[in-house]
């Protein structure tokens, strides 16, 4: 029988944190393709989420590498977010889902007098200043702009940052190599192949298997807030993909999956240390209590404070933690929801080792019960 705890077993699988895949992922665009899009809101952080299910041997400074390379790209799509995405998925996912985000930005454009004729003004004389394989930071880029009398200086960080994300919808930037830890911007057209368009219903089938494939078992509810998408998409998009997924239901709620039962489960207990916005975290709306069955971080939620990275003791929320990185060692700060056991405390130290071998610094960990 499927209950609430069978639906988290296999969410954790599919969403590759919950024990080995009959195919490992080949490197970080695998890894982003899985999902379409892999939320990266913060950068530094969402390296540790790639690196996460790349296993061991992954390095932060190797995926700085990868990123200046352009086996994955940053940029805004299906959210008015960052996300990592692989570069044969960009300009298909940004043709499927930015016209959503645009109407989701329009109280911002309207708010820092964006209009029509200025955003295509603007995201032209960016285009012209990151021809020929200039790669140029946010900050050149509010320079440029203000030589043309488009002032970004008043609110910058707000007015800049939409004009920035107009241009990265129109399929026009995407991001550029990393200059120290400053990030820059480049023509999408110099980043990614240039292909054929994909047909909206194509697209529209695409991303619901490939959603309901890596963040399964979800609903509809689930995959329009992640996407952007109306649920009248949606319910398009399950009709198109056949038997690629199944359904069942659990407490008169549908979830969605591939067909099977997902990979075999991580040997109890397994810890992991994810960033907020890792998408075991953000990937839900409707289905997210399934991250907290007992209801232990629905009761911490009103603390001021706390981490904002999440611990996660098999398939369950258990406490949050915060790192600071120093020359020669990486110091986790564990907030606990509840006492670990020995071997729930000893996988902890255990998940703490694999963050420093990621950062190549030793790892030591603090840890306190809330």
């Amino acid at each position: 029988m499927v209950d609430e705890v069978e639906l988290a077993r296999r969410r954790i699988g599919a969403v590759g944190l919950g024990g080995a895949r009959p195919v490992p992922f080949a490197d970080a665009a695998d890894v982003v393709g899985w999902f379409g899009g892999l939320q990266s809101q913060d950068y530094h952080l969402a390296k540790w989420s790639v690196a996460q299910r790349l296993g061991s041997g992954v390095t932060d400074s190797g995926l700085d590498r990868a990123f200046d390379d352009g086996v994955v790209l940053r940029t805004h799509v299906l959210r008015p977010t960052w996300h990592f995405v692989a570069p044969a998925d960009l300009c298909w996912l940004l043709e499927l889902t930015a016209p959503r985000v645009h109407a989701l930005n329009a109280y911002a454009y309207r708010r820092f007098e964006l209009d029509g004729p200025l955003l295509r003004r603007s995201t032209d004389l960016i285009a012209d200043a990151l021809a020929g394989g200039n790669h140029l930071t946010g900050a050149e880029i509010a320079v440029l702009l203000g030589r043309h009398g488009i002032v970004t200086e008043e609110r910058r960080r707000f007015r800049l940052g939409y004009i920035l994300i107009h241009a990265e919808l129109e399929r026009v930037i995407c991001s550029g190599r990393l200059r120290g830890r400053r990030h820059t911007y480049a023509l999408l057209e110099e980043r990614v192949a240039r292909t054929s368009g994909v047909e909206r219903e194509v697209a529209l089938a695409e991303v619901v298997r490939r959603f309901f494939t890596s963040h399964g078992p979800a609903t509809v509810k689930d995959l329009s807030w992640w996407s952007s998408l109306t649920r009248a998409d949606v319910v398009t998009g399950l009709s198109l993909v056949g038997d690629a997924l199944e359904s069942t239901s659990v407490d008169g709620v549908t979830y969605w999956s591939a067909p099977g039962h997902g990979p075999m489960p991580a040997e109890s207990p397994s810890v992991r240390l994810l960033q907020a916005y890792d998408e075991y975290i953000v990937g839900y709306r409707q289905s997210k209590h399934l991250l907290d069955l007992g209801g232990a971080a629905s009761a911490a939620l009103g603390r001021r404070g706390l981490p904002n990275g999440v611990i996660v003791v098999d398939t369950q929320v258990a406490g949050r933690w915060r790192r600071t990185v120093r020359a020669d060692a990486v110091v986790l700060e564990a907030a606990l929801y509840r006492p670990l056991d020995a071997a729930e405390t000893a996988a902890l130290h255990g998940a703490a080792d694999e963050l420093g071998e990621f950062l190549g610094v030793r790892a030591a960990v603090s840890a306190r019960v809330l």
